[in-house]
């Protein structure tokens, strides 16, 4: 493995007397890799963003357009989830509870972010844009599937190394999820969080 030389001064105290010396590190080299989660996040960030399924490429197109005059239709979303079942039981788990506000966004997009104590009591927050595709299933049109896709932070101190590619307790992110549309205005939904556990909640649309 090719090693590079780090340079630096050893300082000694030796006969009460400071002497700054040369020292040579051979560290090794080890050439920077993308993750597989690091980089499904960032082609599913990038598709949520190409004009296939969006205006532009910006990741919130649509975000500043003006209200059309006479416009009905809900412009925000919230989500809450009082419970959170672990696929795992670990005594130091803790009771999940999350809050989100979403903008609504064309071709049934959104940009939003996410406050939430994680499974070890810890508050957290995520970032995220998503993508919904309503009707799914032709036999029940209310069935609806969604995926986001953003930056985490939350797992700091012991906790770090709970989630892949933590770096100073941010972490990639992309979470997918099911739900029911109960009215237009109003949903059931089932959020899966990896292997770890499955989110339960209802969004509210205004």
């Amino acid at each position: 493995m090719p090693r590079h030389p780090v340079y630096g001064l050893l300082h000694s105290t030796r006969s009460g007397t400071g002497i700054l010396a040369p020292m040579v590190l051979n560290l090794p080299c080890h050439p920077p890799r993308l993750a597989p989660r690091a980089l499904a996040s960032f082609v599913l960030l990038a598709a949520l963003s190409s004009p296939v399924l969006a205006i532009d490429w910006t990741l919130c197109p649509g975000l500043n357009d003006p209200i059309p005059e006479g416009a009905i239709e809900p412009r925000h979303e919230t989500f809450f989830s009082p419970y959170t079942h672990h696929w795992s039981h670990d005594e130091e788990h803790k009771p999940v509870v999350a809050l989100s506000v979403s903008r609504l966004l064309p071709n049934d997009r959104k940009c939003g972010i996410s406050l939430f104590r994680n499974s070890f009591g810890q508050p957290s927050a995520y970032a995220f844009v998503g993508k919904s595709w309503p009707g799914i299933w032709p036999s029940q049109p209310r069935v609806y599937a969604s995926v986001t896709a953003g930056i985490m932070y939350g797992y700091v101190g012991k906790y770090k190394n709970k989630v892949p590619l933590n770096v100073g307790g941010f972490s990639p992110a992309i979470v997918p999820a099911v739900g029911y549309q109960l009215s237009p205005r109003s949903s059931l939904e089932m959020q899966i969080l990896g292997t770890a556990a499955v989110m339960f909640g209802a969004n509210w649309r205004f």
